[in-house]
């Protein structure tokens, strides 16, 4: 039975979390630093026959506070992610959740589109259903 040398295991944990930092840092700075909004949600997109199914990831942020608009050929998703008041003044030992204003682009294939959202697990959903 192979063991792991707690060393290695140790120095190759801390430069993941150093390299996941970094390029977090990164991607922050630039945003800000553009005037533009501080962070973009990870999402899935998903096509069937008659829809898109887009799922950005926003725990924390109601639906109806985030705007879905249609540029040409670009969906573009912006809202906001702030604490709740309740937190405001608490103690904060650990925030890996974004805060701030969001946004994120995402190229749609040509087409016309009807959009709606709706909630789901930690997720806001939007369904773009493709008119004929």
């Amino acid at each position: 039975m192979a063991t792991r040398d707690p060393f290695n295991w140790m120095l190759s944990e801390a430069i993941e979390s150093l390299t996941r930092a970094e390029r977090l840092h990164k991607r922050l700075f630039t945003l800000k630093q553009s005037g533009g909004p501080a962070w973009e949600p990870p999402i899935d997109v998903l096509e069937t026959e008659r829809e898109l199914l887009i799922f950005v990831a926003l725990p924390g942020v109601d639906p109806d506070d985030v705007v879905a608009a249609i540029d040409g050929d670009t969906l573009i998703i912006t809202g906001q992610r702030v604490l709740p008041p309740e937190l405001q003044d608490a103690l904060i030992r650990r925030l890996e959740l974004p805060q701030g204003r969001f946004e994120r682009r995402i190229a749609l294939p040509a087409g016309r589109y009807a959009v709606s959202r709706h909630a789901s697990n930690g997720c806001v959903v939007l369904r773009l259903a493709k008119s004929v």
